[in-house]
């Protein structure tokens, strides 16, 4: 195969045991797998060796997300072609055929949204809606802001990648609503730097994600678990946007 044609997927892991095998497995035909771990304390080195994968270090430091870690572990790969999977994420095998598809294509672009589905309370959320992920990139002239949710920024033309029955990533992450929330305390604190808000923000960002989580993006089929899905979205904005006021305050 040509080395155009070669795909090294990028997991980075910290104490990422729990779903890591199932991973492993799910990407054990591409190329070269490479595991950037920041210095866990559980199995995830024993389980990437058992695998056989390019296994490299990032200091964990005081970090509390894997961005500052992204572009070194995606300038350690081998291959042109780089795709980010978490830990907690399933390639299908459709996905996998639909990518080595896609880099044999003339004025193939350098780099591709690709479609999530994620679960909430023990469901799939269904597939009227995916979370689009920018992941799947040219490895070459690849930087990856160093802060919680920001995107790469890819030295060319970025696409998505059309939604395909079964071609697509698996979010196996199912937190419990305490996990959820430790989370957007987590999260939020990430972005307050990035962002800059008013205090009419307080309202029209929180009811603007609901109205498109519920509505838009169909979380009104899930019945409850949909309706607490779109209200903890909602409450997302509200705590960020409060937590910019309160550092604009505190001067």
């Amino acid at each position: 195969m040509s080395e155009d044609n070669k795909i090294s997927v990028i997991i980075n892991t910290y104490n990422a045991e729990q779903h890591l095998r199932k991973v492993l497995d799910s990407v054990k035909d591409f190329d070269e797998v490479v595991v950037c771990d920041m210095e866990s304390t559980d199995h995830t080195l024993e389980i990437a060796k058992e695998y056989g994968c390019k296994i490299v270090t990032f200091p964990k430091e005081n970090h509390t997300c894997c961005e500052p870690a992204r572009t070194f572990a995606i300038q350690s790969a081998s291959n042109k072609w780089a795709f980010v999977v978490d830990a907690d994420e399933i390639v299908t095998p459709e996905l996998r055929e639909e990518l080595y598809q896609i880099i044999q294509q003339p004025n193939v672009a350098a780099g591709y949204y690709i479609p999530r589905q994620n679960m909430f309370m023990s469901m799939f959320v269904r597939d009227f809606h995916y979370d689009y992920q920018l992941r799947f990139l040219v490895r070459e002239g690849t930087e990856w802001p160093p802060y919680i949710h920001s995107l790469p920024k890819v030295p060319g033309r970025v696409e998505k990648l059309k939604a395909r029955k079964e071609a697509r990533l698996l979010h196996l992450m199912d937190e419990t609503m305490h996990e959820y929330i430790t989370k957007m305390n987590i999260y939020t604190d990430n972005e307050t730097d990035k962002k800059q808000y008013g205090t009419l923000a307080l309202f029209w960002r929180p009811l603007w994600r609901f109205f498109k989580s519920y509505v838009m993006d169909g979380s009104f089929r899930m019945g409850t678990r949909g309706l607490i899905r779109s209200l903890m979205a909602a409450q997302y904005q509200f705590i960020l946007v409060s937590k910019i006021i309160e550092k604009r305050y505190r001067g």
